[in-house]
């Protein structure tokens, strides 16, 4: 059971680092990288929950999340980045030291409403929520924090590989369920990236603060 705890937390402990230093990065190129990352990690992550709960499902958990989230998504990621010579820093809302500040802050907080909230469960299973709520609330502050709509992708792609996490790591929960979310990101990815080409049809940029001055105008 040691090295049950000891992995699970290693693996998450991975994942947590690598949605923190999405914030630190302006750069495209990087953010797509820790984002392979952190969905390769999550993979590996699910294959071992499904040996260490005896589930089936979370292997083809796994692979999913290998296939769709490690591979088909930063390559994808990588290719609009080219295609559109996305080189350029990434403009950010507030200093990158502030939202890292933050961040610790909403680690904090998933930590204060998580152990105490669920005294009664198994420690593996309450870690893994804390770890994963970090997840999902650091992505989140990406999202808000980036001005360019890429890196606001790769935010809210950071804060779905939270909720898998918070999925593989309870027992019982249905494949279907995992199985549904994984095609519907990969469904919301391909729609997006449409609304991308258009925006850069029509603005000749990705930034989307453009966008915010032309609602404001409108008003």
């Amino acid at each position: 059971m040691s090295l049950t705890f000891s992995l699970a937390h290693l693996m998450g402990g991975v994942i947590l680092l690598a949605a923190f230093s999405l914030l630190s990065q302006r750069r495209l190129a990087a953010m797509i990288t820790l984002y392979q990352v952190q969905a390769l990690v999550l993979s590996a992550a699910a294959f071992w929950q499904g040996y260490a709960q005896g589930e089936v499902n979370l292997y083809l958990t796994g692979l999913i999340t290998l296939i769709i989230k490690a591979i088909i998504l930063p390559l994808s990621l990588r290719e609009i980045v080219l295609r559109f010579n996305l080189m350029r820093a990434v403009e950010t809302a507030m200093p990158v030291a502030v939202s890292m500040i933050l961040g610790v802050a909403l680690i904090g907080v998933a930590v204060l409403v998580v152990l105490p909230t669920t005294p009664g469960n198994v420690s593996l299973t309450r870690e893994d929520l804390a770890i994963a709520l970090s997840v999902v609330l650091l992505g989140l502050l990406m999202m808000t924090t980036r001005r360019g709509a890429l890196a606001q992708i790769i935010g809210f792609l950071s804060t779905e590989n939270g909720l898998v996490l918070a999925a593989i790591g309870m027992p019982g929960m249905p494949f279907v369920a995992e199985f549904s979310v994984a095609l519907l990101v990969l469904l919301a990815f391909l729609v997006v990236g449409v609304f991308l080409f258009r925006i850069r049809e029509h603005f000749d940029s990705l930034d989307l603060s453009g966008l915010e001055q032309i609602e404001r105008r409108g008003r």
